[in-house]
């Protein structure tokens, strides 16, 4: 289990948590070609490595905060009824996963009274990680035998924004895109090696869409772009994460400029 300070704050606690679960998904990456796979009920797949880092990250948060609930995808929601919530992803992106891509994520996220007020993304097979926290910035670092080093704080692009047939776009996944179609015809689409919400966040791509989910699929990345001024809707409008399709935007005006185009207005 990843080691905490004497008396960690929430950031601090999530950085932890996600950390212990980086450790274990990889234990299981080295050896995925062996690793047996699942089909859920809405035909998504799903590992023993999805189960064992979610408990791991879960052992993590139930040390340092017994009383709060947690909500993750494979083991659902658990513990107290206080207004504060952990939300675990605990491999984002297990289609990748399985197939030896490395641009699959763990991510963590604190939801207290409503807001997310902490979150952590880190992506284990390049030794990266993301973190927030609620007006506190965005930030990006290495992961070195288990520990944060080399911290950044990063912005979304800076300057102007585009318009949206000039602006450069990550879609993810690379496959169920068509919610998102409308805007791939508008705008100027992107490979991407690193997850799209954070390209946005560290000023790499002008937007991101994200076209299906659950809110652990949300939570952290969310926090993550707006800390670092950008911008998060769902494709209904809505600003908080939730079920559905997403939108992560460097500015306002390019978010309402994406927001009509996918929802044809």
């Amino acid at each position: 289990m990843t080691d905490l300070l004497e008396n960690p704050d929430d950031l601090e606690i999530a950085q932890a948590a996600a950390l212990a679960g980086a450790e274990e998904a990889l234990r299981h990456f080295a050896v995925v070609a062996d690793l047996p796979r699942e089909l859920k009920s809405d035909g998504s797949v799903v590992t023993a490595a999805d189960r064992a880092v979610e408990m791991s990250i879960r052992a993590v948060l139930g040390e340092a905060r017994p009383g709060d609930a947690v909500l993750g995808e494979e083991h659902g929601a658990t513990g107290g009824e206080a207004g504060r919530r952990w939300i675990i992803d605990p491999i984002d992106g297990t289609a990748l996963f399985v197939e030896g891509d490395d641009r699959w994520l763990v991510l963590v996220a604190l939801e207290d009274q409503g807001a997310i007020t902490a979150a952590v993304a880190v992506v284990p097979a390049q030794a990266r990680l993301w973190w927030a926290g609620l007006g506190t910035g965005a930030y990006e670092g290495s992961v070195r035998a288990g520990r944060i080093t080399d911290a950044t704080r990063i912005h979304v692009a800076a300057g102007e924004s585009p318009a949206l047939a000039e602006s450069t776009l990550g879609v993810v996944p690379d496959w169920g895109r068509a919610p998102a179609a409308a805007l791939i015809a508008r705008a100027r689409e992107r490979p991407w090696a690193l997850h799209p919400p954070l390209l946005v966040a560290r000023g790499d791509l002008d937007l991101g869409a994200q076209t299906s989910g659950q809110i652990w699929d949300f939570a952290a990345t969310s926090l993550i772009v707006t800390e670092a001024g950008g911008c998060y809707a769902r494709f209904d409008g809505g600003d908080r994460p939730g079920p559905g399709a997403s939108i992560y935007a460097r500015s306002p005006q390019l978010r309402d400029e994406a927001l009509k185009v996918v929802n044809g207005l």
